[in-house]
């Protein structure tokens, strides 16, 4: 099949590029967050597994649909109109694009404004409210992302060094004084089930599994999408999820900035959160405010009103205590994405063989497809919040993946 946005050979990287790329995704805020709430909850050897078995899960299907772009040249939304056709796979993905990428915009502001507000005490002794520092820090995030700042690429060269370093001096106050020791004799008052920990793992990255063809179609080979993904998400993301959780196995806090706080990092360290939380947020404003001009149709002159529409949702979110409600923002993600790659997984590797001169883009909205998302996103849903066999994303999955074979055959039959 022919695309406009069908890279050439010419055009193709090496793994070790695209491993970066997956490596920088992952040295962010939410994984901290995320590695927290695992360790309020589960022993670290189990904090240790349910990051193995979550970040599986996501590089499975991730190489799965990497592998298919690698081999057709083609970015996510164009292989998932051959599923969802192409007005369906403009929407879903846009609708998931904006679900996710405003959500986190939530998150982050919260983050932020609650850093803003501490590091604030820290200098002044003068306490703001984390909600009015939400919402300040929110707009500023918003404006930047709708009217550009040529130095963004510059603080991000500085904030995400500084957050390391924070970060590496964290873990020696952490783990000095009696640290190591209350990591060893560590028991979670709340015991988290294994199968919501993975979900959680899961939720972190599943948008980045889904859209990983947008960056694995200039992948050489598909060897080259296996080692790009396994190399670029397991090691940063383990590294950065097992902070977390010592850190708040150690503080008793999951919340970055009160973890940050607790073991005595100066307020100069809140502002290096502060500068990594902004530069990574604008990305998350910009993308959702693709996402929602995509959704709506809106043209590129609209650009700048879609931008800001994401920007102030994701802002009152954040004032209104999404960080509160962050487990339950995780398992919305969890259960509406995966199910995605599991269509695409069943068209190209079960019915097309996986061959490429199989793949057939389909017009308008294709609803064998839709249905099939549908029912795999409500299985992952309902299933993800009890202990029912397997997880929540991977029973989305495979139910996404059965009915969408089960329709392709009936359907066949009945034209015979």
């Amino acid at each position: 099949m022919e695309d406009k946005y069908e890279i050439k050979e010419s055009e193709r990287q090496s793994w070790l590029s695209l491993a970066m790329i997956w490596t920088g995704s992952m040295i962010c805020i939410p994984c901290l967050m995320i590695g927290g709430v695992l360790g309020a909850g589960l022993s670290l050897s189990g904090v240790i597994l349910a990051v193995l078995a979550g970040y599986g899960i996501v590089c499975l299907y991730m190489c799965l649909v990497g592998m298919e772009s690698c081999d057709t040249g083609l970015p996510t939304v164009s292989m998932a109109s051959a599923v969802l056709g192409e007005k369906g796979a403009q929407f879903i993905i846009s609708l998931m694009l904006a679900i996710a990428c405003v959500g986190w915009f939530g998150i982050q502001s919260a983050v932020c404004g609650e850093s803003f507000s501490a590091m604030v005490a820290g200098f002044t002794g003068f306490e703001i409210p984390s909600w009015i520092s939400s919402i300040f820090w929110g707009l500023v995030m918003l404006l930047t992302a709708v009217y550009g700042y040529n130095g963004l690429k510059i603080l991000n060269f500085i904030a995400v060094p500084a957050l390391l370093i924070v970060l590496a001096y964290s873990m020696f106050l952490a783990l000095s004084g009696g640290g190591l020791e209350t990591i060893k004799t560590f028991s979670p008052s709340s015991q988290m089930s294994f199968i919501s920990a993975v979900s959680m793992v899961v939720a972190s990255f599943a948008l980045g599994g889904v859209i990983s063809g947008d960056y694995s179609r200039y992948a050489k080979s598909r060897k080259d999408v296996v080692k790009s993904t396994v190399l670029g998400v397991f090691p940063s993301g383990m590294v950065m999820m097992l902070i977390g959780a010592i850190l708040s196995i150690v503080t008793g806090q999951y919340d970055i900035s009160l973890v940050l706080a607790a073991v005595g990092v100066p307020a100069l360290g809140l502002v290096a959160l502060v500068l990594a939380t902004w530069t990574t947020n604008v990305t998350n404003a910009y993308s959702g405010g693709l996402a929602v001009s995509n959704l709506f149709g809106f043209g590129e002159d609209r650009f700048k009103v879609s931008c800001a529409v994401a920007g102030v949702i994701g802002t009152i979110l954040a004032a209104a205590g999404l960080l509160s409600e962050f487990e339950f923002f995780l398992n919305i993600l969890s259960a509406l994405i995966p199910p995605i790659a599991g269509v695409m997984i069943a068209s190209y590797w079960i019915l097309g063989k996986g061959r490429k001169e199989n793949l057939r883009q389909k017009e308008g909205w294709y609803i064998p497809g839709i249905i099939s998302f549908a029912a795999g996103a409500v299985v992952a849903y309902v299933t993800g919040s009890i202990a029912v066999f397997l997880i929540g994303p991977v029973n989305g999955i495979a139910v996404s993946m059965i009915v969408y074979v089960v329709l392709e055959k009936t359907m066949k039959k009945g034209e015979v």
